[in-house]
Order: structure tokens, then C-alpha cells, then sequence
């Protein structure tokens, strides 16, 4: 395939950034979307320009790292993958495709498609951890009876990756997704129990610190996380937010 590729090149937080014209050709499509770029920025270092600056790490789905809009659409025309999974099968010999990074305001661009998404680590350092009793009489993990529904439900809420997708898909660059998520993995479980009210109340707290927006109930961020984070998650932190003012 020949492509023509809008890419957001931007030095740094602070210079302006614009669209810049590639053309790639011989493009495979069993190619994966960052092999892709791997190309093109194999092509440009070739030429001694260069490349693009993009984050990736697992390349299997499970870090979240690799995000950036593609056509407009976070992660790209698919559902339910990031871009490492997205394949270039998924575009057709011709094509333009436009590719930037998250925009949101609590999600500054360090450069190109990468931003930084470090106000997900201090909204989960506010208050997502669990005391554990290391006095001499620890309880074994697997002694601790847990409902097969909190289980399932709990498991689901930790498989987000904090990609970020929820946020950049919201209109109101609203977290509520990924907090919610980070606050039912704990409130789900007897090992979380402890400091449940300090936690939700320390992580809404943060969350409106960081600059994000609050939840209007459009649930795009659903649709379009990878993982389908479920906006229930966002009911639960709410009950759980009020049951913790409240008692």
C-alpha cells in the first residue's frame, strides 16, 4: 500500500506544532500500525531528519503506552484494541491518515505524539494501595474468602492500562473512567476495606487537582477504551465517594 500520513510533529510542550505530509509506500497489511511507523522512521533517519517520537513498550495490548489519535478516533477505526494491535490491513492503498497525540489540557505533549501522562500515577499514589498485616501474623492471600462476583468484577475494573483513551475520547477530558476503574479494583475486595473512604476521597481529590473535567454521561470514554471499562465503575466511585463523606 502507499499511504499519505498528517503527522502531529511538535519539538516540545512549549512550540506551537503542526501537521506534517509523509509518504510511505510498500506498506504491508499484516504490518502492524507502530511497525509502520518503524518504517517511516527508519526512512527518515535514513535521510538524517528526524523521527518521529512516539511511545511503545509491550507491543501486546498491555501497557497503554502506544496512544494517539488516528483519523480522530482514539487507538484508530477498531474496537477494543490499542494501536500496537491495530493492523494496516485496517486501511485501504491510498489512504491519508491523520495521527496526533491526546489533547487534553492534564495532558501536556512532551514532544510529537507523546504526552505526559504522569497525573494517572499521582491520582493512584493519592490513594490507591492496601495495608497489609506484616506483624508476624500474616494472613495467607488464598485464605481470604472472596465472592466469585467481586472476584470477575474487581478483575474487570483492573484491566484498565491507563492508556488514557477515556480521557481523550471525553469531551470534558473527564478521568472519572480511569479513576473509577483504580477505585472499584479496591473497593471490590476485603483486602481494600481499610482505607476505602481516605482512598476515594484522596483520588477524586487528585483527580480534580490535575486540571480533568467531571462526567457528563455521554459514555464515549466506554466505547472507546480498549479494555471496555464499564461506566458502572464510575456509579460505584460515586457511591463509594458519597458513603465516604457521608460516614
Amino acid at each position: 500500500m502507499k499511504l499519505t500520513l498528517k503527522i502531529w510533529r511538535q519539538k516540545n510542550a512549549s512550540d506551537k506544532g503542526k501537521l506534517v505530509d509523509y509518504k510511505v509506500d510498500d506498506v504491508s497489511s499484516d504490518m502492524s500500525f507502530l511497525e509502520m511507523l518503524d518504517v517511516l522512521n527508519q526512512d527518515l533517519i535514513d535521510k538524517n531528519e528526524e523521527p518521529i517520537a512516539f511511545d511503545h513498550d509491550c507491543r501486546e495490548g498491555i501497557c497503554g503506552m502506544c496512544s494517539m489519535y488516528i483519523n480522530g478516533r482514539a487507538h484508530g477505526p477498531d474496537r477494543s484494541i490499542t494501536v500496537c494491535q491495530l493492523h494496516m490491513r485496517s486501511f485501504k492503498d491510498g489512504d491519508t491518515i491523520y495521527i496526533e497525540p491526546w489533547r487534553a489540557a492534564a495532558f501536556p505533549v512532551i514532544k510529537d505524539l507523546i504526552v505526559d501522562r504522569s497525573a494517572f500515577d499521582r491520582i493512584q499514589q493519592a490513594g490507591g494501595f492496601i495495608s497489609v498485616n506484616t506483624s508476624g501474623n500474616t494472613q495467607d492471600a488464598n485464605g481470604t474468602l472472596i465472592s466469585k462476583y467481586a472476584a470477575d468484577t474487581a478483575m474487570d475494573a483492573a484491566t484498565c492500562i491507563g492508556c488514557g483513551a477515556c480521557v481523550a475520547t471525553c469531551k470534558n477530558s473527564s478521568a472519572m473512567l480511569f479513576v473509577g476503574a483504580k477505585v472499584s479494583q479496591y473497593a471490590l475486595l476485603p483486602q481494600g476495606q481499610i482505607e476505602a473512604a481516605d482512598r476515594v476521597r484522596n483520588m477524586v481529590a487528585q483527580m480534580d487537582l490535575e486540571g480533568f473535567g467531571n462526567c457528563t454521561n455521554t459514555g464515549a470514554c466506554e466505547i472507546e477504551c480498549p479494555k471496555g471499562i464499564s461506566l458502572d465503575n464510575i456509579a460505584r466511585m460515586n457511591r463509594e465517594l458519597m458513603k465516604a463523606n457521608i460516614y
